[in-house]
């Protein structure tokens, strides 16, 4: 998969392309003004490299300080939904890339001061360390032919959440109430759910797949996954029989739920012990010169220990994938899955690898598309701001696809 690269095309007609991308993405802003900020604004972050800082954007290209004024306002104060900007890109790119995947993941945007939304000492997987950051949650289409993002969610720490003075001077809606990550992610996932755009099994590390409730969330609203989980998660075996207890005499109502025949074990625990006949070698990814890599894989078929146990919830029977490198004196990586019962191995093992390709999006929309630059200190804007960028994206993602396409005349 190939990241969104800007093309080189006469710069009229790629703008006259800009032009006519950016005013359908931008058709359900509402008044022409902000359709105009829209394509002033994403221009700004296609045409010139280095610091997106506003001011300077616009200088570089040749509008004046009332054109400022206007699209500062317009950034963090006017009352724009970005989640149309973004549903417009998804359901026009998205089509495009031969979706294979949804991942949801999160990244670090390192901040000075205490003043952003969400801002605080916290990790950063950017900074590799405990920083002062922002962190922000979110979901992109990935496939063959590119990757798109389809959502985007600021994370408000717990502190701030308490602390309505603070969130007030950050614009935060009072109603806003503390999620987590997971909580965050799942709530993304919903959303593209109800949209026009490819489904696609979603992917995400084992923050998430740890997560029982992000897990349940994804199955109740009907949507596959292939979630990363850690060696110590608990699962019953093939071998477990689930059976409803028989009543107990004057207590109460009848069960319904199936329980277990054993204690759940931790799925190292069961990767120990699968016989040898259990392993198969997989092809599972492929380098960015083209070369096919295998490793050695187990697909089991289990029962996540939560939430029956913890939840009393009905078991239901999915995916282990476990993946134990040749000469490895342990697993390496732990998978859950939704996927039907007989989908192929391969299927599964590619799946399973197919997450670092959210990097490649990272890197550009940070590195090309100043993702990290937004320097107000509004959380509106800041949502706004991904919306744009995510316009960006989109545009420059077609451009690749699509590098002499021609208006209809």
């Amino acid at each position: 998969m190939q990241a969104a690269t800007v093309t080189e095309m006469p710069a009229i007609e790629a703008r006259e392309r800009l032009v006519e991308f950016v005013g359908e993405m931008a058709a359900g802003l509402g008044h022409v003004r902000r359709r105009e900020n829209a394509l002033v604004y994403v221009r700004g972050l296609i045409e010139h490299g280095g610091r997106k800082s506003l001011q300077p954007t616009l200088f570089r290209l040749g509008e004046d300080g009332a054109r400022y004024e206007s699209v500062q306002q317009f950034l963090a104060d006017s009352p724009w939904d970005p989640t149309l900007l973004v549903r417009a890109c998804a359901q026009r790119v998205a089509p495009e890339l031969g979706v294979a995947a949804w991942v949801v993941d999160d990244t670090g945007i390192p901040k000075d001061g205490a003043r952003s939304p969400g801002v605080k000492r916290q990790y950063s997987g950017t900074l590799g360390k405990i920083g002062n950051c922002q962190v922000t949650v979110s979901m992109h289409a990935v496939g063959e032919r590119g990757s798109l993002p389809l959502g985007w969610a600021l994370y408000v720490p717990e502190e701030w959440c308490a602390d309505l003075p603070r969130r007030r001077a950050a614009k935060i809606p009072d109603e806003l109430v503390f999620q987590t990550k997971p909580g965050l992610a799942a709530g993304l996932c919903a959303q593209a759910a109800g949209w026009e755009v490819p489904r696609a099994p979603v992917l995400a590390d084992r923050a998430y797949g740890d997560n029982c409730d992000f897990r349940a969330t994804l199955h109740d609203e009907g949507l596959r996954y292939v979630l990363s989980i850690g060696p110590q998660i608990g699962v019953f075996g093939p071998q477990t029989t689930f059976t409803v207890p028989e009543r107990k005499p004057g207590r109460g109502r009848p069960p319904h739920v199936a329980r277990p025949d054993r204690e759940p074990e931790s799925v190292i625990e069961l990767a120990k012990r699968l016989p040898e006949d259990a392993w198969q070698t997989l092809a599972c990814r492929s380098t960015p010169a083209g070369d096919v890599v295998n490793s050695r894989f187990a697909l089991v078929r289990v029962v996540a220990a939560h939430p029956v146990t913890r939840d009393h919830q009905a078991p239901r029977t999915e995916w282990l994938i476990i993946e134990w490198p040749e000469g490895h004196d342990a697993p390496c990586d732990y998978w859950i899955s939704n996927l039907p019962s007989d989908t192929a191995p391969a299927h599964l093992a590619k799946l399973a690898r197919l997450r670092w390709t959210i990097e490649l999006d990272y890197r550009q929309l940070k590195g090309e598309l100043g993702l990290d630059h937004y320097e107000g200190r509004s959380w509106l804007g800041w949502y706004h701001h991904t919306a744009l960028v995510t316009a960006g994206h989109g545009f420059l993602t077609l451009e690749r696809l699509n590098p002499f396409r021609r208006r209809p005349a």
